[in-house]
């Protein structure tokens, strides 16, 4: 459907099909309020109607966001994710907190542009200029911290980004037409109510994650529970998955619980200025942003996945929290089984990873004692009042790492470190506005890196949803024949080809066949 045509928007919202949400925003000129497509108020007529790509252009034209439909709480778009260019790079970036902390200028020069052209660049194709789009974020933020925990007004200002009260009062009342203070008093009730912060400084948040329909997180959390690290994650089977994150103002922890129409979601923040970063970080892991039936509509037209995407039309591509993590998953991984590769992450957390103290852990000096733990079998399975409490290393502290024997293959611990130092010295770059061609070229220029392991890094770390592992010896079985790569078979699946492999993968596990 071609989003950019106003009758067939105008057509979506008739139909109120959320499917669309978060895709394009709806402004009603006659009540001054703007929609997500599939709200449930009458529907505006036609000449009253305007359209824009992103709420925050949305309220720069002076829309404030509806009361019923909550247009700002929907699903990020596809777009985001399946688009590496300029304006896709600057929204991953603005969604981190890179405004907050940097500033526009910061944004710019990590984009390689200068303000005024990137200011053009986002004007013109999302019609909202950066400090536009990251008010929208910090709003959303603060929303979150007003509705969710009892951290003061004040406090929940500056911790969303804003550089005083008075300046979020006006943003608020301009987007939400309601005060902090309004949205503060008017939020439901909640059991078991958090106070702003216990002894270790930690804040707990409680949230709920939408996502389009229809959401496969049964598998999805299947997915992560067979590849899960002891002591950085937790297992609940066909529950929840818990992790710790490594943010950029202090560690974090969090427990994703799907259902088949979101996610809820508690987080236990160190510093409250990372929720969004944390936020972002879960949609990522469970794919919240995708869109499935446009998936399953491009994917149901091969012979070989139509019956795997009628089992599974809501399946995910689960993703990460960290890019970094990502390369270690995937180097660790090679030509190993899964068991092996999850084995191995385990004992680098264990030995190199960091221990963090939330909700008033005691502080741990790095990960010392986490082998007594681990030893005493898989704790994240069999302890499930035990909460993960290690945090994987940095590239920084592998780089200070004596290989030992035994561990893995000195070719693989050479590949890892090369990639550690590529990393640190700045030649990879694994923030969230990276350019994925730059680092796919760049990745397979390092010593022991292969096509393989850059295909799985861009599947799982950088969101890419048209990346394909095609020498994958899982994917080269389902598809059958004799090539060693399968990338070719795979052409026709673009631009969806990792949704492709994940479908391959989980039903090899489940024992199905094409």
């Amino acid at each position: 459907m071609d989003m950019w045509d106003d009758d067939t928007r105008y057509a979506v919202i008739r139909g109120r099909d959320a499917r669309y949400d978060g895709q394009f925003f709806t402004a009603v000129l006659t009540t001054g309020i703007y929609c997500r497509p599939s709200c449930p108020a009458r529907t505006p007529a036609r000449q009253n109607v305007r359209f824009y790509r992103t709420s925050a252009a949305a309220q720069s034209a002076g829309f404030r966001s509806c009361r019923r439909c909550r247009p700002e709480a929907v699903p990020g778009s596809p777009d985001w994710d399946a688009s590496g260019d300029v304006a896709a790079r600057a929204m991953r970036l603005i969604d981190d907190g890179v405004v907050d902390r940097d500033g526009v200028e910061g944004l710019s020069a990590r984009l390689g542009y200068s303000s005024r052209q990137l200011q053009r660049i986002l004007v013109d194709e999302l019609g909202a200029p950066p400090l536009a789009l990251a008010t929208a974020h910090r709003l959303h933020s603060a929303r979150a911290l007003l509705e969710h925990t009892d951290l003061p007004v004040t406090q929940v200002a500056l911790t969303a980004g804003f550089g005083s009260v008075r300046q979020f009062n006006d943003a608020a009342r301009r987007a939400w037409g309601l005060s902090p203070s309004q949205v503060r008093e008017g939020r439901r009730s909640r059991r078991g109510a958090v106070g702003p912060q216990d002894d270790a400084g930690t804040v707990t948040v409680d949230l709920r994650l939408g996502t389009r329909e229809p959401f496969d997180g049964a598998r999805a959390l299947g997915f992560l529970a067979a590849r899960a690290i002891e002591g950085v994650e937790r297992v609940e089977p066909g529950t929840a998955h818990t992790r710790t994150m490594r943010l950029h103002h202090g560690p974090a922890r969090a427990r994703l619980a799907p259902d088949a129409t979101g996610v809820h979601v508690r987080l236990e923040l160190a510093d409250p200025r990372d929720l969004g970063s944390a936020v972002a970080r879960c949609r990522a892991l469970l794919d919240l942003d995708a869109d499935p039936v446009a998936v399953a509509e491009a994917l149901s037209r091969s012979e070989a996945l139509a019956p795997h995407v009628a089992t599974a039309p809501g399946l995910r591509v689960p993703g990460s929290v960290d890019r970094f993590e990502a390369m270690m998953r995937a180097i660790v991984g090679q030509q190993v089984s899964v068991v092996g590769a999850r084995r191995t992450l385990s004992l680098l957390a264990e030995r190199w990873g960091e221990r963090v103290a939330l909700e008033g852990e005691a502080d741990g000096d790095g990960a010392a004692g986490a082998g007594a733990a681990a030893a005493q079998g898989d704790v994240a399975r069999s302890a499930p009042d035990a909460r993960p409490t290690l945090l994987l290393p940095t590239a920084e502290a592998l780089l200070d790492v004596d290989p030992e024997g035994g561990l893995m293959p000195a070719s693989r611990w050479r590949a890892l470190l090369g990639v550690a130092r590529a990393v640190v010295d700045g030649e990879i770059d694994t923030s969230l506005g990276a350019d994925r061609a730059e680092v796919r070229s760049r990745l397979l220029a390092l010593p022991g890196i292969g096509p393989w392991t850059v295909e799985y890094v861009m599947l799982r770390g950088y969101g890419d949803p048209d990346a394909f592992p095609g020498t994958d010896l899982v994917l080269r079985r389902e598809i059958g024949g004799e090539a060693k790569d399968v990338s070719p078979t795979a052409e026709s699946w673009r631009p969806w080809r990792a949704y492709a492999a994940q479908h391959l993968w989980t039903a090899n596990a489940e024992g199905r066949r094409s």
